[in-house]
């Protein structure tokens, strides 16, 4: 058994819980930030079996996808030296982690 912990961005979330929630795939969403761009993003925590993460890996490749977006050049550094300056970055697409399991229980 795997705990596949998928982050993606919150305009990709209702796409991605409704294609794993149509697969029957059991979810538990949270709500999340990300460092880079500091935009909302929703972590899924999903149990599957092994031969199941491939799957998952298919369903998440399809429903969260990268997009362009433009940010203030020196974004997260000094604004004062770039304003003005766009530059062109990826958001979207997922990150996607996969931890063994020894035990899970449903009580």
């Amino acid at each position: 058994m795997k705990l596949m912990v998928a982050i993606v961005n919150d305009r990709d979330a209702k796409a991605v819980n409704n294609a794993l929630v149509q697969f029957g795939f059991r979810i538990t969403r949270l709500a999340s930030t990300g460092g880079f761009l500091r935009r909302g993003n929703t972590t899924f925590l999903i149990g599957v079996k092994d031969r199941e993460v491939g799957t998952v890996v298919d369903l998440l490749k399809e429903t969260a996808r990268e997009r362009p977006v433009m940010v203030p050049a020196g974004w997260g550094d000094s604004f004062e030296e770039s304003v003005g300056e766009m530059v062109e970055v990826k958001e979207g697409g997922a990150t996607i982690f996969v931890v063994p399991v020894e035990e899970m229980y449903r009580v």
